[in-house]
């Protein structure tokens, strides 16, 4: 038997036993959660809804989608923007389809249950969460971002070079930089991959920018 749900605005043809990511649902992993917005449950179709009709879900997981940049730039108005964002979805198995007003037989279990062949994107982002825990960085200007609102690093002494000669960097990136300590051209040289999931963490710019960045600088700091 299949049904038709509702949830964060989109419709999904679902069985038991089903694995699928929807738009965040309160909840914990291991939490069995209603969705009542049932359109259709086999042959019987709702006027919009089907009353008495609802979906027992149990989340396997909380967890963000991998990061999209988005990069705007204003011809001769020395004027960019980079923006960040990470979508959080929840992942879900179908355990009950339920009509006539029934409620679902299994209770929350509070685990930490996880899918046996969780999605690939889900394991890229777990070895990247797990990635600063192992290799953390051992330089005295890497400062771990436990603290919130404390920088991620320790500015160097000495006066800021202009970062914006790094093609890529412009006035706001170089003040977003400047915040977290980041403020010369030898710094930005010098960063481990390590740190550079950690600013893509914290920070609205991607691996790949910070890494050409970094190559850029050791080209600048060369001789």
């Amino acid at each position: 038997m299949f049904a038709v749900v509702k949830t964060g605005g989109k419709q999904y043809r679902v069985a038991v036993g089903d694995q699928l990511r929807v738009e965040k649902l309160p909840g914990e992993a291991g939490d069995i959660v209603e969705l009542n917005e049932v359109l259709m449950v086999g042959d019987q179709i709702g006027t919009p809804m089907l009353d008495g009709a609802c979906v027992a879900v149990e989340i396997l997981d909380q967890a963000r989608h991998r990061k999209v940049i988005a990069f705007k730039k204003r011809r001769r108005q020395n004027s960019r923007r980079t923006i960040g964002h990470r979508q959080h979805f929840s992942l879900i198995e179908i355990t009950e389809i339920l009509t006539d007003g029934k409620k679902p037989s299994k209770k929350a279990t509070g685990g930490t249950k996880k899918p046996a062949k969780a999605p690939k994107e889900d394991t890229k982002a777990e070895a990247k969460k797990e990635a600063p825990a192992k290799a953390a960085p051992k330089k005295e200007d890497a400062a771990a971002p436990a603290a919130s609102g404390a920088p991620l690093f320790k500015a160097p002494a000495g006066d800021p070079d202009d970062l914006t000669k790094i093609k890529g960097i412009g006035p706001v990136a170089k003040g977003q930089l400047a915040e977290q300590g980041i403020t010369q051209f030898a710094q930005v040289a010098a960063l481990t991959d390590a740190e550079i999931v950690i600013i893509d963490e914290a920070m609205p710019f991607s691996a790949e920018q910070i890494s050409d960045w970094r190559a850029q600088a050791k080209e600048m700091t060369k001789g």
